[in-house]
């Protein structure tokens, strides 16, 4: 009768038995990938340390993020985030278009139907905060002080904490749809994709 060889855990090959589940972040992230590249290329053509340039860096952000965080509060984020009011940017990008002389445009933006709709918006918008400390690096070597003095919109939630806590709620949503969450916030980098081809 011919051996019959044990497997051992040298042997076996546990990847065909242990699939993790991907989280909702790493689903997001592949599926915005392109979207994001085109939207830096958009934005990284700018000259931000000009004050011309910075002026337009920073209203193109504000004619989406205004409205686009109008539409949160008005769909209830408050629900999701009950740090809302700490996270919210308008003032600080107001007051840095006020200092250079700029002001947003008009943007009307769809409602945010559900949680997968205010996922989805959110996701974008607290991941801008994630190039924010490579952007002030290059503000900080401006010899313009209407640019290197003004950054209150990039500088805002430093050290808070802010998307390692919202990624807490997003992977929170196991039950959500992850193809809707991933339209909306395909939805929104289109969205300032949109506003820079307007703006530059």
């Amino acid at each position: 009768m011919p051996d019959i060889e044990i497997p051992t855990s040298h042997h076996i090959d546990r990847s065909q038995f242990f699939h993790p589940k991907p989280t909702l972040r790493n689903i997001l992230k592949d599926a915005t990938t392109a979207d994001h590249r085109r939207l830096d290329a958009g934005l990284g053509a700018l000259p931000l340390d000009t004050a011309d340039g910075y002026r337009r860096f920073l209203e193109i952000n504000a004619t989406a993020l205004l409205p686009l965080e109008s539409a949160l509060a008005d769909a209830g984020v408050r629900r999701l985030l009950p740090d809302w009011d700490l996270r919210i940017r308008t003032d600080a990008i107001m007051g840095d278009l006020a200092a250079l002389g700029g002001a947003s445009r008009h943007l009307s933006v769809d409602a945010l139907p559900n949680r997968a709709a205010m996922l989805g918006t959110l996701y974008v918008l607290e991941g801008s905060r994630l190039g924010a400390a490579y952007l002030l690096k290059s503000l900080a070597r401006s010899n313009d002080p209407l640019v290197s003095g003004n950054t209150r919109y990039l500088r805002h939630g430093a050290g808070r904490h802010f998307w390692a806590s919202f990624l807490d709620v997003l992977e929170n949503h196991e039950t959500i749809d992850a193809d809707d969450v991933a339209r909306s916030a395909r939805r929104t980098f289109d969205l300032f994709a949109e506003t820079v081809r307007g703006l530059s």
